[in-house]
């Protein structure tokens, strides 16, 4: 019987990265997340506070401005990845006019 011939590295499109879970750390980060979310829904479901403050929420509870810092860079990333990916779409005046609001800024 013939036999599908070997695949490369060169010959395969994707790169495949296994990742084995850390569960000791994830159980950690949902620890921390779990307490994170306590302490904002906490201020949330206080009747004397009459007005949200994020900045007060981000001050006082411990690692969640951290962990807001890290999630906004990383949804940062997938913002520009997507940018990246339509630009092919766009036509030569759409482009133009990208460069000069960039150019603007």
């Amino acid at each position: 019987m013939p036999r599908k011939p070997a695949q490369t590295n060169e010959d395969s499109d994707h790169e495949k990265v296994v990742t084995l879970p850390n569960i000791e750390g994830d159980k950690d980060e949902i620890g921390n997340l779990s307490r994170m979310l306590a302490a904002v829904l906490d201020y949330l479901s206080d009747d004397e506070v009459e007005e949200i403050d994020i900045e007060y929420i981000l001050d006082k509870t411990e690692g969640l401005r951290e962990w807001w810092d890290r999630y906004r860079e990383s949804n940062r990333k997938l913002i520009e990845e997507e940018i990246r990916e339509s630009l092919g779409e766009l036509s030569l005046e759409e482009l133009q006019r990208i460069r000069e609001q960039i150019k603007e800024k």
